[in-house]
């Protein structure tokens, strides 16, 4: 398989050094619009024939498709902030290749109801070009990072293995991580972050379809497995919500995120000063995001690993019947900071996101996983990815809760 690597930023980093011990990836073009950053990348690496670096600006999609025609790509893999996604997956189209991202198109907020109505969704532009993919044969595989992505895949495997009927499916994500020497250091990219985080959440009920709630409602106490012990998560606008829905039979589907009493003040306090915007402002003669100043400011997260500590989790917590019974399981994804650094030379966060794409990139290369269209990560079998977690050195653990 060859594949351009669109950003070589934390996530992107991950993802070429989890694949680059993988036969059967041929080449993967390294690019980023910071010329050092991908130089680094590829020295760390090690094989600069295989991973050849070039570079890029992700906002211009004639030179997207310039450099996927140049290495005969039989993939783009987005590896951005979802801001560039349209251009990205635009370029995959014009080219007639498959593409991969881990974070859908955005979301607008309604104009009039915010906090009940969904506007645009995540996803939808991406998914109102759905048949115009399937025609052409080929595949946008969307949302295959952790959260979405392998979050997705459980949710799969329950449906398929564990349930009769399925009541709920709700990811929960938590981590006891400490990044130490910073007052205030996101272990993720904070641009994304604020995105996520203050828009309005999304909840899908069958009776009800998709609609939204007020940033960080619904408090409610999750107990994680592994030490992480019990953390307060609220809801958070996520593409789960929006894509396993379109995929799999439930009465309900929501997303929850332990962000901690100081992370939800920092965001409230980005929010009240308008620093989350991210329309670029006047500042004396120069046209500035404030929320790109926000992400400037912050320490990279790429760059964090030998100042963090603890583990972190990611998983799907399905409520339902089997055999008439009620059930409630907890399938989860465990990384240790300490086994990520020692292993990968990458922090758990962005290499608990990157293994996921790389298993799919394998599954696809081998005819396992096969599609067209505008697909999710449910709308595959599950089992072939979590049999390759744990070669990947990521396994996953199934909690029974009652």
């Amino acid at each position: 398989m060859k594949v351009l690597l669109v950003g070589t930023g934390g996530v992107g980093e991950a993802i070429a050094m989890i694949a680059k011990d993988r036969p059967w990836i041929e080449k993967m073009v390294l690019t980023d619009y910071n010329r050092d950053r991908i130089k680094e990348v590829q020295e760390k690496i090690g094989d600069p024939k295989r991973f050849p670096i070039e570079w890029i600006d992700a906002h211009k999609q004639d030179l997207i498709e310039s450099l996927a025609k140049k290495y005969e790509v039989d993939l783009i893999m987005n590896a951005c902030d979802p801001s560039f996604n349209v251009p990205i997956f635009e370029a995959a189209y014009n080219v007639g290749c498959n593409y991969m991202d881990m974070a859908m198109t955005l979301s607008e907020p309604n104009p009039v109801k915010p906090y009940e109505q969904c506007g645009i969704k995540l996803g939808d532009y991406q998914f109102e070009r759905a048949k115009k993919w399937e025609d052409k044969g080929i595949l946008a595989l969307v949302g295959l990072g952790v959260e979405p992505g392998m979050a997705d895949v459980f949710a799969r495997y329950a449906a398929d293995h564990l349930f009769d009927e399925i009541e709920e499916i709700g990811v929960r994500d938590g981590a006891n991580l400490e990044v130490r020497g910073y007052e205030f250091a996101p272990n993720f990219s904070i641009w994304t972050t604020i995105e996520e985080c203050l828009n309005p959440p999304v909840i899908w009920e069958k009776e009800k379809g998709w609609y939204t709630t007020p940033p960080f409602s619904e408090p409610e106490i999750f107990e994680f497995p592994e030490g992480i012990g019990k953390l307060e998560c609220i809801n958070v606008e996520h593409e789960e919500v929006l894509l396993v829905p379109r995929f799999l039979n439930c009465k309900r589907v929501t997303f929850k995120y332990a962000l901690g009493d100081q992370f939800i003040g920092v965001l409230k306090t980005l929010h009240m000063l308008g620093l989350d915007n991210k329309e670029p402002i006047k500042v004396k003669d120069v046209w500035v995001a404030p929320r790109d100043v926000v992400a400037a400011c912050l320490p990279d997260p790429a760059h964090l690993g030998d100042r963090m500590f603890g583990k972190t989790c990611a998983g799907t917590w399905v409520k339902g019947k089997k055999d008439g019974k009620e059930k409630e399981v907890y399938i989860y994804q465990v990384a240790d900071n300490k086994e990520c650094m020692k292993r990968l030379g990458c922090q758990a966060v962005v290499a608990q996101t990157a293994f996921n794409p790389v298993i799919g990139m394998d599954l696809l290369e081998h005819g396992i996983w096969k599609g067209r269209g505008v697909l999710g990560p449910e709308a595959f079998d599950a089992l072939p990815f979590m049999n390759k977690m744990a070669d990947y050195g990521f396994p996953y653990g199934i909690k029974p809760i009652k």
